[in-house]
């Protein structure tokens, strides 16, 4: 998978400027990251609770 350099980022950032403008970059941002985070959270709520459901099972069977 190529990786994102220096250059590209910058004209990435470019594009997102024109489309969007300078005074909604910050919520735009913003809202990207909050979004990224309930995403990692609800990831992380998923493999928890997989883990144990999965505790739970050897624990029945040993008892």
């Amino acid at each position: 998978m190529p990786q994102i350099g220096p250059m590209e980022l910058i004209i990435i950032l470019a594009i997102l400027l024109l489309l969007f403008g300078a005074k909604k970059l910050p919520e735009l941002a913003r809202s990207i990251g909050t979004s990224a985070g309930e995403l990692k959270k609800g990831m992380n709520d998923t493999t928890g609770s997989k883990d144990k459901s999965a505790n739970a099972d050897v624990d029945n069977k040993q008892g």
